[in-house]
């Protein structure tokens, strides 16, 4: 009995390695055969010579980006990217995501003649808005196609219907003008019958009818169709396919229909019909029919009736665990916040409701234990105190309170929340001084305070800033701040005062750092240890009554690109050292006691007569005062053009010498999608400032579960019952 079970068991191996796929590729195997036929090598070798090097990394969407170091006459299933059947030597799967192909691609590419490819992956290139080519079509064995965000437009190719061996297709996030047809999508839908993952995300699908979607391999687990413009009812079966996981059709405002309540497929497990005009009927008793579902987002959708109940069934989700993410934010909600929703279970990552017309106090009852990362309450109408017992959300990374009517002295407490990166309490009422820090490394990761547009007093704290090591240390990363749990992504968004304007920032990158003190009443001098917060981008101290000299150290703040010290009692002079910010786009100085020479060169070549009114001991350019012995009468354009030359190379940017640098930008978009430098070293001894006082003026002045995300609807109140 037992070599019987043995030679069956030899048997099924001997039949598995002779019909199995053996492959290798530079990642996981080394071998001293040269096992790649010569042709195709050279036919590799010719694909990444015909396109050129661009001249700058950042025209594509990932960093850093990867470069195809291939070398002729080695083995080419030794190079990166590329892997091998073990037995042939055949290529037979080419990984070039992110490798800075800039370029069309054309249809005598050398790159078709790989025939026996079964996995391509062509993402996040730059192919110059070229068609993609019919020549696609002859990647027979192709099981998996990756062309996102390759910058492709014109038709999609009916060719593509050739792949009938298909699992995974991605044609996402391209140019605008890439379309697909409703000749070609009905071969696409009728020929890849094994098809599991279809990524048309942006694609212009404005011909294609909604019920044609039915006609899609049942084999289907995920189907992402976000802002392709289509129009007309969505068939609701498309809700009930059994292996339909994820399904994601935000941003197709002409589509209607109605999402069902009942029999939805058991798989489903991430929904999106944000800003869609899809009718949602949500009555509570089916909220026990979405078990399966772990993030929902219906921002912006078609809520029907008026029956809200919905919302305290809502609250006994988060308090039974079945919630991650419950963002209700813009939807004109008013009311009380129910106590009972502090109590809020373990897995909850994200509250956020923000942009609402809510009343009462904040909720003062948090669970210990919980795994809040980010609570929004901006924009209410919240009154009494922060509530102390915030300190047991130890994970919280954003907290946002502001534009309230809260009523309290600064909170203290914060500094034991070890992970807080970003705080706002703009426009309340706090009140009090900010006193030393009593926890050691308190908010050492802060990058984002805004206390502005409060009454807080008396000396700027300079104990905390020599505690906020985030601001000390510039970051490159490109990447935004989000949730990290495994499970969920929810990216962090923020409203600020930048550069003179509220900006809502919809993705919060991780370089961003700013502080923002503007509009209290403190007072006494600018702390020297400002100087060390060299990350900073954004640096407002305006309408306080701060006296002394601008110090010279804020020279060292060489990331700083909007500074606004405005309305104080400041004396003396303009340091030199502030010339130095060469990223600095907005500065105002404006309404102070300053004096003496406006310096010249660089930046300060570009900034106009706002930036110093209101001081009248000023001369220089580019006021029309001249200073005596012809000091700072005219500015040095061509000294100027000539040192920042790096900018227009670098970036192309001409704008440079009106006084806007290439400074830090993120992109005000609905979608869910620095070079590094050296700094000098922060001025210690006072006898070497240029701009050193000389006069001080002495004034006086879930466990897995559903995310609820229904942000930008229009409800009219906010009645939850805490059972």
């Amino acid at each position: 009995m037992g070599s019987s079970l043995l030679l069956a068991q030899f048997l099924c191996l001997l039949f598995f390695l002779s019909h199995s796929e053996p492959a290798h590729s530079s990642s996981n195997f080394s071998s001293s055969l040269k096992l790649c036929p010569v042709d195709q090598s050279l036919a590799l070798l010719q694909f990444k010579n015909s396109f050129p090097m661009p001249s700058s990394p950042y025209r594509f969407s990932c960093y850093p980006p990867k470069k195809v170091l291939w070398k002729e006459g080695t083995d080419c299933c030794s190079w990166d990217g590329v892997t091998c059947n073990m037995q042939t030597g055949h290529v037979i799967g080419l990984d070039l995501g992110c490798c800075m192909l800039y370029g069309a691609l054309h249809s005598n590419s050398t790159l078709f003649s790989l025939h026996h490819l079964q996995k391509l992956n062509l993402s996040r290139n730059d192919f110059n808005r070229s068609v993609i080519s019919s020549s696609f079509g002859q990647f027979l064995h192709l099981t998996h196609l990756n062309l996102n965000s390759s910058n492709f437009a014109g038709q999609v190719p009916p060719e593509i219907s050739h792949l009938s061996r298909l699992v995974s297709l991605d044609l996402s996030s391209n140019s605008e003008e890439l379309m697909l047809e409703p000749i070609s999508f009905n071969k696409l839908a009728q020929n890849l019958t094994q098809l599991r993952e279809l990524y048309l995300g942006g694609v212009n699908m404005s011909l294609v009818v909604p019920s044609s979607l039915m006609n899609l391999s049942s084999s289907l687990s995920s189907l992402q169709l976000w802002r392709c413009g289509l129009k007309g009812e969505l068939p609701d079966n498309l809700f009930r396919r059994s292996n339909l996981q994820w399904l994601d059709l935000w941003s197709n405002e002409g589509l209607t229909g109605s999402f069902p309540q009942y029999n939805l497929s058991n798989a489903l497990s991430h929904l999106d019909l944000s800003y869609t005009r899809i009718s949602i009927h949500l009555e509570p008793d089916s909220i026990s029919h979405l078990k399966s579902v772990k993030k929902m987002y219906l921002n912006g959708c078609n809520f029907v009736g008026s029956n809200l109940d919905l919302l305290g069934n809502l609250t006994q989700l988060i308090e039974l665990g079945l919630a991650e993410i419950l963002d209700l934010s813009n939807n004109g909600f008013s009311g009380f916040i129910p106590q009972c929703l502090g109590n809020f279970s373990d897995g909850l990552l994200v509250l956020h409701l923000g942009g609402n017309n809510l009343h009462g106090n904040i909720p003062s009852i948090y669970s210990e234990g919980n795994s809040l990362t980010y609570l929004n309450f901006n924009g209410n109408q919240l009154k009494g105190a922060i509530p102390s017992s915030i300190i047991n959300c130890v994970n919280l990374e954003f907290l946002d309170l502001g534009n309230n009517m809260i009523d309290d002295t600064f909170p203290s407490f914060l500094e034991t929340l070890p992970k807080l990166k970003v705080v706002i309490l703009r426009s309340n009422k706090l009140h009090g001084s900010l006193k030393g820090p009593i926890v050691k490394d308190s908010f050492s990761k802060l990058q984002i305070l805004d206390l502005s547009n409060n009454s807080l007093s008396g000396p700027l704290p300079t104990e905390y800033f020599n505690n906020f090591k985030a601001m000390m240390s510039i970051d490159q990363d490109m990447d935004y701040m989000r949730t990290k749990n495994v499970s969920t992504s929810y990216v962090f968004s923020v409203q600020l005062a930048w550069k003179g304007l509220q900006t809502v920032f919809p993705k919060i990158q991780i370089a961003l750092t700013t502080l923002d003190l503007s509009r209290n009443k403190f007072t006494g001098k600018i702390p020297e240890s400002l100087g060390k917060l060299k990350s900073l981008k954004q640096l407002n101290l305006s309408h306080n009554s701060l006296i002394g000299c601008i110090q010279p150290s804020l020279g060292n703040l060489t990331n700083l690109e909007s500074l606004d010290l405005s309305s104080n009692l400041l004396a003396g002079r303009i340091p030199q050292e502030l010339v130095d910010l060469t990223f600095l786009q907005v500065l105002n100085l404006s309404y102070n006691h300053l004096e003496g020479p406006i310096p010249q060169g660089k930046q300060f070549n570009t900034f106009e007569n706002g930036s110093y009114e209101g001081n009248l001991g000023l001369c220089g350019f580019p006021l029309q005062v001249k200073c005596n012995k012809g000091e700072g009468q005219q500015p040095p354009p061509s000294n100027f053009e000539k040192e920042d030359s790096m900018f227009e190379e670098g970036f192309g940017w001409k704008a440079v010498a009106m006084g806007y640098g290439c400074g830090f930008t993120v992109p005000i978009n609905m979608e869910k999608g620095l070079e590094g430098r050296m700094l000098p070293e922060m001025v210690e001894d006072d006898t070497s400032y240029s701009g050193r006082c000389e006069k001080v003026y002495n004034g006086s002045s879930q466990e897995e579960g559903i995310i609820f995300q229904a942000s930008g609807a229009a409800f009219s109140f906010f009645n939850v019952v805490c059972l």
